[in-house]
């Protein structure tokens, strides 16, 4: 993968409680949005890898998944993670 340790790290300690806090709904959110947009880049020149589309449509379910249950649980930090221009996450 394209993301070392270090970029979670940092991913984690920007988006979740600290930087080992790997299971928050913000910091998963935050984690499959850049990967989403890595393999947006690479499907722009790479239109035929069925494979890599087929992956990026699971990462968008899995995100969709982990907001729709943090509307159910707390709209406030929905809201807050919505507001974060650098995700990409429309609304």
């Amino acid at each position: 993968m394209f993301l070392t340790a270090e970029d979670k790290k940092a991913i984690f300690e920007k988006y979740g409680k600290s930087n080992t806090d790997t299971g928050s709904p913000e910091a998963q959110i935050a984690l499959f949005s850049i990967r989403i947009a890595h393999l947006t880049e690479h499907l722009k020149s790479n239109h035929k890898d069925h494979s890599t589309t087929r992956a990026l449509k699971k990462l968008v379910g899995k995100r969709r998944r982990l907001l729709d249950y943090l509307i159910r649980v707390d709209i406030n930090r929905y809201r807050a993670i919505i507001a974060k221009e650098e995700l990409g996450i429309r609304k």
